[in-house]
């Protein structure tokens, strides 16, 4: 049974840090691209971040230099480091596993598995 669990979320002022980790159970993470989307309460869930299965990264412009998505694969978890935190990064963060081993986008219907959410809230 294919399972994703997201913790890490909190509450940190502007300038903070926090680490995201998203545990999958189920299948072998590094096989599947595994991507972080984050939504905000009346809008778009909108795409983050994302590891392939070779370690490749992307980044929505918004976070990139600030955010970086990594991989344990001895614990079969995806982590979002994220730094320099802004108000704007307010949202419930979300993993989900892409159908395929690569990142081509952020088009929710190419995501099969997801966590639940972890909510993130910065204070300015």
């Amino acid at each position: 049974q294919v399972q994703l669990v997201e913790s890490g979320g909190g509450m940190v002022q502007a300038g903070g840090y926090l680490r995201l980790s998203c545990a999958a159970s189920g299948f072998i993470s590094d096989s599947f691209a595994i991507a972080w989307f984050r939504q905000v309460p009346g809008k778009e869930r909108e795409g983050v971040s994302c590891i392939d299965r070779y370690s490749g990264t992307s980044y929505e412009h918004s976070v990139k230099g600030r955010f970086t998505i990594s991989r344990d694969r001895a614990k079969n978890t995806v982590y979002l480091q994220m730094k320099s935190l802004k108000p704007e990064d307010t949202a419930i963060y979300y993993c989900a596993r892409r159908n395929s081993g690569y990142c081509t986008g952020y088009d929710l219907g190419a995501y099969a598995y997801w966590g639940q959410g972890t909510q993130v809230t910065i204070s300015s």
